[in-house]
């Protein structure tokens, strides 16, 4: 059977530069994906609140938390795993570089805390924990999905590549953020490096014949369509 992917939620920003929106005018959330390939059903990105996702889950396709055996984040950040604790008995996958700069990243904040008498240490400590539960993404995440590496809009976000017979299908997070931010050929604003996004966009761009935007519904890549 080949590799299926089903989106379960399509993301949005908080607000879209492109449309010339003020800062803050919705809440953002990732587009959340389901990859099912043999007996493994990846969810990319459960975006949503736990409640919400599940709900999601259920309408788009039928099935419940327990079914679900991976959850892969495409980065760490909050927005991209508001509701991962609803999937407690599938087993969380990042792309290590991620993991590695996400942790960095908490221990500084719980050493600014500290200096600085600021009430974050829960806060700080229970993402801690949560970020212990996560695990390095292999090379294959089932047969067919291939982790991808995106840097740029985090230190080592990364997405999922499927490998079917007549197309690929990128899976690409925060890396290809909206349709317009393709077609435009523009990055997220709030990179962490923003020469490096671009690479990434292009590598897209070049590679796949399906993109699935981060905060935006899937897409034919423009290299497609050109032709």
């Amino acid at each position: 059977m080949a590799v299926e992917f089903t989106v379960v939620s399509i993301g949005t920003l908080s607000s879209n530069p492109l449309w010339n929106e003020p800062p803050g005018l919705r809440t953002p959330h990732a587009t959340t994906t389901l990859v099912a390939d043999g007996d493994r059903r990846v969810l990319v990105d459960p975006s949503l609140p736990a409640a919400v996702v599940v709900s999601r889950l259920f309408e788009r396709t039928g099935l419940k938390p327990e079914q679900i055996t991976h959850v892969f984040c495409t980065t760490l950040r909050p927005t991209h795993r508001r509701g991962i604790e609803a999937f407690g008995s599938a087993r969380w996958l990042c792309h290590g570089p991620e993991l590695e700069a996400y942790r960095t990243h908490l221990e500084g904040l719980a050493e600014s805390s500290e200096r600085m008498a600021q009430d974050l240490a829960e806060p700080i400590a229970a993402d801690r924990e949560l970020l212990n539960r996560f695990a390095a993404a292999p090379e294959k995440i089932t047969p067919a999905a291939h982790l991808y590496p995106l840097p740029g809009p985090s230190a080592g976000g990364a997405g999922l590549l499927l490998a079917e017979v007549t197309r690929t299908i990128l899976i690409a997070g925060d890396a290809a953020l909206t349709r317009g931010h393709v077609e435009a050929g523009r990055v997220w604003t709030g990179c962490a490096d923003a020469n490096a996004a671009i690479q990434s966009l292009q590598e897209i761009i070049g590679i796949a014949d399906v993109i699935v935007c981060g905060h935006d519904n899937l897409m034919l890549s423009p290299t497609r369509w050109l032709k």
